[in-house]
């Protein structure tokens, strides 16, 4: 078998569990036709680059598979036909890369960071 990356966008007007809820769904369809869903992560409501279908957001959601070639086309037919989903980007890697993906240790890192400016002493006053 295969070793794949899938990415999808849901519509914005899912709640976060009907998001993840589809993550479950789809990869419960690879796994009906012989495959296995090795990890996944659920990216959250992120804003787009440009609008798809009307909508200036969508959940992004992260698949790391090992598959045949036949389970993911199924897999991949059936998330173009689903109404709630928007795009999907399926890619063939050599190897699973371990941990989590680049996009939740840049979201972690920002999280240390802190928001505003608050670790910062305040500015002197200029009167």
């Amino acid at each position: 078998m295969a070793l794949y990356e899938h990415v999808f966008i849901a519509r914005q007007d899912l709640s976060n569990a009907q998001a993840e809820g589809l993550i479950e769904h789809f990869g419960q369809i690879l796994q009906d036709n012989g495959g296995k869903v090795v990890g996944s992560e659920y990216w959250g409501l992120r804003t787009m680059a440009y609008k798809i279908n009307k909508n200036r957001k969508g959940h992004y959601a992260f698949m790391r598979t090992d598959a045949p070639s036949a389970a993911v086309q199924e897999m991949e037919r059936l998330m173009r036909l689903h109404d709630d989903v928007m795009r999907v980007l399926t890619v063939k890697v050599e190897e699973h890369e371990e941990g989590p993906s680049a996009v939740l240790q840049a979201k972690a890192s920002r999280d240390d960071r802190g928001r505003g400016g608050r670790d910062r002493a305040p500015r002197p006053r200029r009167d």
